[in-house]
């Protein structure tokens, strides 16, 4: 056995590949110690699954631990393991080849039963090399479990590395890192602290690190552990109470306010994964413009991102948790998903856990609950609803395999009274005959309520969706139905209202009577209007202006042009109501007074609806000179 150095060359080009792993990988470089943790943590791990079948492998050193030693005379700090550890064989394999992992090794050499028995993490072979973000030098001393020898590894990233025989009491490996002088703080016991507990807080193993404590004479020092090593959301559900619950969603959320209500899940089969999600009690102030998710990803326990977008929908933003993975594959940084089935699945469990708890809190209906100290009686979906239900109307238009489900959740106020109402309520009120669910659109409820395009269907006894939220009436258009009823806005097309054969000839009546008036007007308003028509929506109001049944609505329009979209004006439908006062005396008016009344008419049509006439000023004069005549 050679015992001298054995200098050796990298694979794989490795100055530019090392050039990438330290400049460009990794965005922050304290995930060092998460890499480094987590292949420790891989190590123990495969000693603990040997150990299954090999008896004996432990030996006396039965306490699996990783220990972080800090030594500020020498400028290093080390992580040290007492797993399976490494032959020179396979320091040279795995640390001197880029992108070889012999955590990834082992696992396809298992069957699938076998790999339900170990959770590996670093099965992408780079995560060492990120220790040269924080160090000059990197040596690794190594004793392989069940071998009398022991072998280090030196590098400083430039193009080689030397082997040689070490002397390491037992089994397992150090790794040492000489830190570069901006990286000195390292060698503090509080900047390890906060890696520890921001990353790796839920390794299953203990991370221990000897600590000082007194001063002068008394001064001495201490094994401590720094992590939890129990991650809250493994836990049986018994176990965890209202107020542990309360208390980890503060402090993962940095929300002063309780959760309104969370689930705490664990999946198994094909794909394994728990976690735990809150519904917030209330919305940020930013929570329209946010875009980013408020779930944690964490793979075996390891913390991975902040921001797990890859498998939490826009839409569930202002969800709050986290989600572990047992198998979850990752890019070579891990702070990236890769878009594959795993991702899909969990993705999938993230939105059907929140949906069923959403519908449970729909279900709860009014109960009694303590809040601020007292016993109210609430109702916390609607709650949820003041504050989120901008949130669940994105998700229908934009989520269609949550489509379905998000539609039983929506809430609308209506002509029925003043609360809120859910399309399953709507469609179990409807009469016998009607055959649509009705809706109106407007800026305001008030405005909403005093639509002329809803008095028919009132007069008919047919309760009519008040909708006043930009996106509400793109949210029908994608539902299309609901409950196999569509969905019918009043302020478009011809509205089809029960008649019988009698008031059917009357309005073939009235509409052969006044096609004079009407295509009198359609000639003063032709650069209004695309046609003049009797109408069988209005009881009470003159006129109004309805939309093609298929086209976008004014008020889209409106709404995409203050997004700053370019949107294409098209012309409306004016319907007049026969039997109004106003109408019957057009038709007897001279040319010029018969113009100003069509104008004045049409721009009233607008100011019903909530709209502003082209022309405010024009429409304020003729006002003002059909009143002085009066």
């Amino acid at each position: 056995m050679s015992t001298t150095a054995e200098k050796h060359v990298f694979q794989a080009e490795v100055n530019e590949v090392l050039a990438l792993v330290v400049n460009s990988l990794y965005s922050h470089r304290e995930v060092f110690l998460r890499e480094l943790i987590s292949n420790a943590a891989d190590a123990l791990d495969q000693l603990n699954f040997r150990g299954l079948t090999e008896h004996g492998l432990l030996g006396a050193d039965t306490e699996l631990r990783i220990e972080l030693i800090r030594d500020e005379s020498a400028g290093t700090l080390t992580i040290r393991d007492n797993g399976v550890g490494m032959t020179r064989d396979e320091l040279i394999g795995n640390l001197g080849t880029i992108a070889r992992s012999g955590s990834k090794k082992l696992m396809q050499s298992l069957s699938a039963e076998q790999k339900k028995d170990i959770t590996l993490i670093g099965q992408f072979g780079v995560g060492f090399y990120s220790a040269f973000l924080v160090a000059d030098t990197v040596t690794v001393v190594s004793r392989k479990a069940g071998s009398d020898s022991a072998w280090s590894w030196t590098s400083q990233a430039k193009g080689g590395f030397e082997v040689a025989p070490a002397e390491r009491a037992g089994r397992g490996t150090d790794v040492v890192l000489h830190l570069k002088d901006d990286a000195k703080e390292y060698l503090s016991e509080w900047p390890v602290r906060e890696v520890v507990g921001k990353y790796s807080d839920y390794v299953r193993w203990p991370i221990r690190m000897e600590v000082e404590r007194g001063g002068g004479d008394e001064k001495k020092s201490e094994w401590t552990t720094l992590n939890q090593a129990r991650a809250l959301w493994t836990r049986p559900k018994a176990e965890v109470t209202d107020e542990q619950h309360r208390e980890f969603y503060k402090a993962l959320s940095h929300d002063w306010n309780e959760p309104l209500a969370w689930t705490h899940f664990k999946v198994e089969g094909a794909h394994e994964l728990s976690g735990l999600l809150y519904v917030p009690g209330k919305a940020p102030f930013d929570v329209v413009d946010r875009r980013k998710s408020g779930v944690k990803l964490f793979v075996k326990r390891v913390f991975i991102m902040d921001d797990a977008q890859e498998i939490v929908p826009e839409w569930l933003r202002v969800v709050k948790g986290v989600v572990d993975s047992e198998d979850l594959p990752l890019n070579v940084s891990r702070e990236i998903l890769q878009q594959d089935a795993t991702t899909r699945f969990i993705k999938k469990q993230v939105v059907g856990k929140t949906l069923t708890l959403l519908e449970e809190l729909a279900a709860e209906g009014e109960t009694e609950r303590e809040v601020d100290g007292e016993k109210k009686r609430v109702d916390r979906f609607l709650q949820f609803w003041g504050e989120f239900g901008r949130m669940l109307k994105e998700g229908v238009y934009h989520d269609v395999d949550a489509r379905e489900r998000l539609s039983k959740l929506l809430r609308f106020r209506s002509t029925k009274d003043d609360g809120l109402h859910g399309l399953q309520a709507y469609v179990a009120r409807m009469p016998s005959g009607q055959k649509a669910i009705y809706y109106t659109a407007a800026d305001s409820l008030a405005t909403a309520k005093a639509s002329p395009h809803i008095e028919a269907l009132q007069k008919h006894g047919y309760e009519v969706l008040l909708m006043t939220d930009a996106i509400d009436e793109w949210i029908v258009e994608a539902l299309r139905k609901f409950d196999d009823k569509p969905f019918t806005s009043a302020q478009k097309g011809a509205l089809d209202l029960p008649e019988s054969d009698a008031e059917k000839q009357q309005k073939e009546a009235k509409q052969k009577e006044l096609a004079p008036l009407t295509e009198r007007m359609q000639k003063v308003l032709e650069a209004q209007v695309k046609s003049v028509r009797v109408t069988d929506r209005l009881t009470d109001s003159p006129a109004c202006l309805v939309d093609e049944e298929h086209g976008m609505s004014a008020r889209q329009e409106r709404v995409l042009r203050e997004a700053g979209h370019e949107v294409p004006t098209h012309k409306r439908i004016l319907e007049l109501n026969a039997d109004h006062a106003v109408v019957k005396k057009l038709q007897n008016l001279d040319d010029g007074t018969f113009a100003e009344w069509a104008a004045l008419l049409h721009d009233q049509a607008l100011v019903a609806e909530g709209s502003l006439p082209a022309d405010p000023a024009a429409f304020a004069r003729r006002l003002t000179t059909l009143m002085t005549r009066a």
